[in-house]
């Protein structure tokens, strides 16, 4: 996902300048934006709290999954894997470019790029696995000793 990023606004950045816009379909528009900031453009004078934000989730994150052996299952490790390919992503445009290249606008919400769809599904997915964890009943739980 990481290298779909890369390349999908390595081909923004080089067919439309900041803020052009292209209409692909419906209300699905391609359209160059820059943020210097988090998602919908929070700490957008100072990148640093959100570099460290961004590790400090990172960690906490893996510090969970692994206090609850989670990393031996699967889909955390998918879940785990996008989540930290959609930051890092990110982290790449911010200190080689500045700032985070957006460009999927559809409507409503907020400009966005596939890093940041690829962080949405990593960790929908290791909630889904949390979830999932939690409501499972504990081995042998219902046997008497």
């Amino acid at each position: 996902m990481l290298a779909a990023d890369q390349l999908a606004k390595a081909l923004v950045v080089a067919r439309l300048s900041p803020g052009e816009e292209i209409r692909v379909l419906g209300p699905f528009v391609l359209r160059q934006v820059r943020n210097t900031g988090s998602a919908f453009g929070l700490f957008s004078s100072n990148p640093i709290p959100v570099l460290v934000a961004s590790l400090a989730s990172f960690l906490l994150l893996t510090l969970i999954l692994y206090r609850w052996r989670l990393l031996r299952i699967r889909p955390s490790l998918l879940g785990l894997g996008l989540t930290v390919g959609g930051a890092v992503g990110n982290i790449v445009d911010r200190i080689f470019r500045g700032a985070v290249v957006d460009f999927i606008d559809i409507g409503p919400w907020p400009v966005f790029n596939l890093a940041d769809v690829s962080i949405v599904l990593g960790v929908s997915l290791l909630v889904l696995v949390l979830f999932g964890e939690a409501l499972k009943p504990e081995r042998g739980r219902w046997r008497r000793t």
